[in-house]
């Protein structure tokens, strides 16, 4: 077949065949790319109104109103408006100061040694095989799945003072050992659930039971993140275990140790389940913390939910300004990282 070329006129190059006009782009008709990520976001923010945000603000302005028997019965009365009464009776109870001391002291101790112990259990476990490992953790989280009524009850029943195992156990001990190192020989009948003192004893033994596999199973996601060529060459360097966990472990793990400790921190100042079991409901109000007292003016009779919402937000508060606090001191030390 014959070839043709079109040549240009005066013997030029070949002309360039000419382009067609391009279309113009057309317009998604779908969402921006800057609107995307709140329409995400925008189921979990309703969920997180309706079932937090709205209960919330019901309590603050129930907190400025007195409600009572009026309000909840049939045919309830207008709440009556007291503006900051309830919040004054709040800071002037003798109560405040002393459920107050009661939840900080209480806080501090077992957000301490849930941590503690957690890591050590961290360690541990991290250092197993993967059977054993395996084993241990889905037994220890059966301690922290357990609902806080059952465990309350366990060791409510654990420390009787009639059929108690924990009397049982310590009267096994010799007299000798006995006297050296609690100062007495017989346990039969101690009653353990009577004085505030030993009431948090037995509820501190009771959440870190039940809180230390968290922190345990955290642990050791963070340790399997670790590359191991650092501890070898710690080891080769004739590092120390615990040279080792404050040079190595210790600020790798840095950010999880930050939100264990806000996440206990919150969970230990509102404990009220197991310290109602415990305490023989609202009873002793020497052994009050802030929960039960808000609960205990809340429903009992005479309700005061008025006076009950108001020492609830004074917890919130308390929670909100110590986290508050914690987290832009982390902020501060990743930015200065």
């Amino acid at each position: 077949m014959a070839q043709t070329s079109t040549v240009a006129r005066g013997g030029g190059p070949p002309s360039a065949p000419a382009r067609r006009p391009s279309r113009p782009a057309r317009r998604s008709r779908g969402l921006s790319a800057r609107a995307v990520p709140y329409v995400l976001l925008l189921p979990g923010l309703l969920v997180i109104g309706v079932l937090l945000l709205y209960p919330l603000y019901q309590m603050v302005e129930m907190s400025f109103h007195k409600v009572g028997l009026r309000q909840i019965r049939p045919n309830p009365k207008p709440a009556e408006f007291v503006g900051a009464d309830n919040y004054a009776q709040v800071f002037q109870s003798e109560l405040f100061w002393s459920s107050l001391r009661n939840t900080v002291v209480f806080a501090a101790i077992t957000v301490a040694l849930t941590l503690v112990l957690g890591t050590l259990v961290g360690l541990l476990l991290n250092r197993l095989g993967r059977a054993m490992s395996t084993f241990v953790v889905v037994g220890i989280m059966a301690a922290w799945a357990t609902p806080p009524t059952a465990t309350a009850i366990i060791w409510k029943w654990l420390f009787d003072a009639d059929a108690g195992v924990v009397n049982w156990v310590l009267d096994q001990l010799p007299d000798g050992l006995s006297n050296l190192v609690f100062g007495r020989a017989a346990w039969s009948g101690e009653p353990w659930l009577n004085s505030p003192s030993t009431i948090y004893l037995v509820l501190i033994v009771a959440v870190v039971w039940a809180s230390f596999p968290f922190i345990a199973v955290s642990v050791l996601a963070g340790l399997k993140s670790i590359p191991s060529e650092l501890y070898e060459a710690a080891r080769v360097d004739g590092s120390a275990p615990l040279t080792t966990f404050r040079r190595i472990t210790f600020p790798l793990l840095r950010p999880v140790f930050s939100v264990l400790l806000v996440l206990s921190i919150i969970w230990d100042f509102k404990v009220f389940t197991q310290l109602y079991v415990l305490a023989g409901g609202t009873t002793n109000r020497d052994a009050f913390n802030l929960s039960l007292w808000a609960y205990t003016e809340a429903f009992s009779a005479p309700p005061k939910m008025g006076f009950g919402a108001a020492i609830a937000v004074v917890l919130t508060v308390i929670m909100l300004l110590i986290t508050a606090v914690y987290v832009r001191q982390i902020v501060r030390t990743e930015d200065v990282r």
